[in-house]
């Protein structure tokens, strides 16, 4: 048939339908059939695509099919398809040789016979050889001789007797004739020489040798041999052997003319040809011939590895696929036969795939379980085919299995909770913190994208403190942090990926602010409110070394070290006589106080914190040494100062002296005025407030105060000339007298007039009382360590007093007043700062008491605080202090 002729309609004959055969990927496979056979998917029918040649394909095989696999996928099936191939008389039949020469003694009798070559016709059937014909002459005829196995040769017959002289050349056409339609013949031309008498003919052992060969066997191999005899004598026995047969066989085989031994020539190939047919002529040295035929088979063995063919695949695969979808169809083939074509497939790897046997040659691999991507991407499917022949042989082919991923993984960050440390100050848009969650995706499913939750703090929402790389994961700050206004900040970051749909999961970020030394020391007491004044403290004279004065109280908004404070005192010269706690502030004396030391000392202490750098801050403290006012203010005017010893000590010595003597021309004066009025009736002093300690800021008394400290009093003061009752008088303080006024020797110089003014005596008088014991403090109230002191019971005031003692002991009422009263227990004017200066952490025994004995002269006793009665105990009669005369007294 020409080619693209329809063979058949293979859609029809499948029962399928041909407007679905594009889109089920109909198509056909076949190994020998590829390159004659083409299916149109439009008809469904099957065409030739090149001449088909039924004897190359099938030689003189009776029946020649040509198998071919069609195959259909969605749903995959596959169909076996067998063509026949018939034939047709497309071959005439043919003779090896084109002229055969034969001898003939001229003896030979009638009736002779010689046998001739055959013609061979590749067609099979009516269309193969059928008869032979001779051409017209007059001594030979023609016959047929069958032999064993069927074959028919043609057979010259002599008729009548053979004369060499007279005609010693005879030319015949023999011809082949077969029975197709139209008929077809082949010719040979026989050329008879007529020889001298040779009367015998080889004759072979056997008309057909049979003989199996494996197809591996070497080249050069031997066969077999043939054998013929002749029973001449002479050049008349000498037999050549030699093929008489057409085809492949003079490329397959030789044989050795002498001794008829056939050997390969080549290799044999079992899937190529499984037989072979030679003719062998034997000829003597007369020129009589005979013919035997060799059959040779070819014995398979397992020389052909399976071939694998992926026929169809489909990659990458989603990883969401389902259990038993098909990935791949795969032939499997063996040009071996028997067991050696027998093949067994197995996947290598341990995968989620299997080979499900679809038909004899195909496989179809399956998932038989779910796929993940992250797991494993891809996989590499080696599948291995073994044949059952022996030796066994292999072989392997790899298939490439991509995964395609989908967002079935959200974003991850290593820890539910971050922490960070951020120092303050920090500068505003700095990186502060790096976070990152990662995706075990890829592609968009694995970018993510980082956000930060809208919380908000106390005052604003976090995005005005934070802000983050939606890309990076780096936290910047958005402006500068202070420790002292948020110390934490709690942040949740949402990372997003941008897969569909989107994952997210969620992380919080504690950022510590940590503390930098940005703050100096802050001085409670003294009070920084004193407008840089500093500030006063009474020493007494008796005070033993080691006691506590005062102490100055500093705190740091800082934390940790940075908050640390240690207290130095900075004036060296002050060393001498006192000194300060590093740690806690506290100052006491180091050794006791004499007649001859300095009055007034002014302390600097320095304050500073344990950061880097150091921060610090400084108070001034005055601290005045005297027993009592009457004692304190003759030694101050007479006091030479001896801290300065500087190169200006001629000029410090100069001022001292003049201030001296201004301080001795107003003491003279004083003592004056008391004698002129030491005649006129009993008056009232205004009172003296001391204003011994700075002003204190009240929230700062009401955050150390813890109840420590004892309600605030106010006392009257009765200052008698004589022990009447009636000459009592009572006054309650009503006029601020400034600490000044007092102790500093700078204001009392000449030409102050604050302090004449106010020790002058009023006209406002009250009925003599005696004075009650509500104005004492008791060991537990006292505000110092001078509990354990003799004291007196309070007895009667002393009378017969000089106008000057009365205006000490009017002084010394009013301080002990000042000291006492509501102003300096509540923080207001005049207030001693024991609030400030002691907080919770200070009990009022270390504050030194300044109203321990107070002694008014002229009298036989001494005001005290009679701590024995108070606590309990008796009170030891004073016995200090006792004048000899009245005279004496006076001066």
């Amino acid at each position: 048939m020409r080619k693209d002729s329809v063979v058949a309609n293979i859609a029809k004959d499948l029962g399928l339908d041909i407007e679905q055969l594009i889109f089920r990927r109909f198509h056909i496979v076949s190994h020998n059939s590829d390159s004659y056979f083409f299916v149109n998917l439009e008809d469904g029918n099957i065409y030739i695509k090149n001449r088909i040649d039924r004897e190359s394909l099938c030689a003189r095989a009776a029946t020649c099919f040509l198998s071919i696999d069609a195959v259909v996928e969605n749903p995959l099936n596959v169909f076996k398809v067998k063509i026949e191939i018939q034939d047709i008389n497309d071959n005439p039949p043919s003779f090896f040789q084109k002229t055969i020469k034969l001898e003939i003694i001229e003896s030979t009798l009638p009736g002779a016979r010689f046998v001739l070559q055959n013609a061979e016709d590749p067609d099979i059937g009516i269309n193969s050889l059928q008869s032979y014909k001779l051409s017209d002459n007059h001594h030979f005829t023609l016959s047929e001789k069958t032999s064993t196995d069927g074959s028919k040769f043609p057979e010259l017959v002599l008729e009548k007797p053979l004369d060499r002289e007279t005609q010693n050349t005879h030319e015949v056409i023999l011809t082949a004739v077969d029975g197709g339609n139209p008929i077809r013949s082949g010719m040979t031309l026989i050329k008879i020489i007529i020889t001298d008498v040779n009367d015998n003919t080889p004759i072979f052992k056997q008309e057909v040798y049979k003989v199996s060969l494996y197809e591996t066997t070497p080249i050069n191999s031997s066969v077999l041999f043939v054998s013929a005899s002749d029973e001449d004598e002479g050049s008349h026995a000498q037999i050549t052997y030699s093929f008489s047969t057409s085809g492949n066989i003079l490329d397959m085989f030789n044989i050795d003319p002498e001794n008829g031994e056939i050997k390969t020539k080549t290799n044999l190939d079992f899937e190529k040809t499984q037989h072979y047919e030679m003719s062998i002529q034997a000829q003597d040295g007369g020129g009589f011939v005979s013919h035997c035929k060799v059959l040779v088979e070819i014995i398979d063995e397992n020389d052909n590895a399976p071939l694998i063919l992926i026929r169809s695949s489909s990659s990458p695969v989603p990883e969401d696929t389902t259990p038993g979808t098909v990935i791949a169809l795969i032939e499997v083939h063996d040009k071996d036969f028997g067991r050696n074509g027998e093949v067994d497939c197995q996947i290598m790897e341990t995968v989620p795939l299997e080979l499900v046997l679809s038909s004899s040659r195909y496989y179809r691999i399956i998932t038989n379980n779910f796929l993940d991507r992250e797991k494993l991407s891809y996989y590499n499917i080696t599948i291995l085919a073994t044949d059952r022949g022996y030796p066994q042989l292999s072989s392997t082919a790899t298939i490439r299995l991509d995964i395609l991923d989908i967002n079935d993984n959200p974003p991850l960050f290593q820890k539910p909770i971050y922490f960070a440390y951020v120092l303050e100050n920090n500068l505003p848009g700095a990186s502060i913190y790096s976070i990152h969650a990662s995706d075990l995706d890829t592609g968009d499913n694995a970018k993510v994208i980082y956000s930060i939750s809208s919380i908000k703090t106390e005052d604003s929402p976090v995005s005005s403190y934070f802000s983050i790389n939606v890309e990076t994961g780096i936290f910047y700050a958005q402006r500068s942090f202070d420790y002292e206004q948020h110390k934490e900040f709690v942040v949740h970051v949402t990372a997003n990926d941008s897969g569909s749909p989107s994952l997210s999961s969620n992380a919080t970020i504690i950022l510590h602010i940590m503390d930098q030394n940005d703050n100096a020391p802050k001085i409670l007491y003294p009070s920084p409110e004193s407008g840089g004044s500093p500030s006063f403290e009474i020493v007494s004279f008796t005070t033993e070394e080691g006691s506590l004065i005062t102490k100055v109280v500093a705190v740091d908004v800082d934390s940790g070290h940075n908050a640390w404070l240690s207290y130095h005192l900075l004036q060296t010269s002050e060393l001498f006589y006192f000194s300060i706690n590093q740690h806690t502030g506290e100052i006491r004396t180091t050794r006791p106080f004499q007649l001859k030391d300095l009055l007034n000392h002014k302390l600097v202490v320095l304050v500073k914190d344990n950061g880097v750098p150091t921060l610090s801050a400084t108070a001034t403290l005055s601290l005045v040494v005297g027993d009592n006012f009457q004692q304190l203010l003759p030694k101050l005017n007479y006091q030479i100062p001896v801290d300065n010893v500087s190169s200006n000590l001629q000029m410090y010595l100069v001022i001292a002296l003049g201030l001296i003597s201004m301080f001795f021309i107003l003491t003279v004066i004083l003592v004056l005025i008391s004698k002129c009025k030491e005649a006129k009736s009993s008056t009232s002093f205004g009172s003296f407030s001391t204003n011994l300690y700075s002003q204190v800021d009240p929230r700062i008394l009401s955050q150390f105060n813890d109840g420590t400290l004892s309600l605030p009093y106010t006392y009257n003061v009765c200052v008698a000339l004589d022990s009447t009752e009636n000459n009592c008088t009572f006054r309650k303080p009503h006029h601020n007298v400034p600490i000044d006024n007092l102790i500093d020797s700078d204001v009392l110089a000449p030409g102050n007039e604050n302090l004449k003014e106010s020790m002058m005596p009023t006209s406002d008088t009250v009925p003599q009382a005696q004075p009650n014991t509500d104005w004492r403090f008791s060991q537990a109230q006292r505000p110092g360590p001078s509990g354990a002191q003799p004291t007196e019971e309070a007895g009667v005031w002393p009378n017969n007093q000089f106008e000057t003692e009365r205006l000490q002991a009017m002084i010394l009422a009013s301080a002990n007043e000042a000291a006492e009263g509501a102003s300096a227990m509540g923080g207001g004017n005049g207030t001693m700062g024991l609030s400030a200066r002691y907080g919770p952490q200070f009990t009022l025994q270390h504050v030194p008491d300044y109203r321990q004995n107070i002694y008014i002269p002229g009298t036989t006793s001494t005001l005290t605080n009679a701590a024995g009665k108070r606590d309990g105990k008796s009170a030891a009669p004073s016995g200090g202090n006792k004048k000899k005369s009245g005279k004496k007294e006076k001066k």
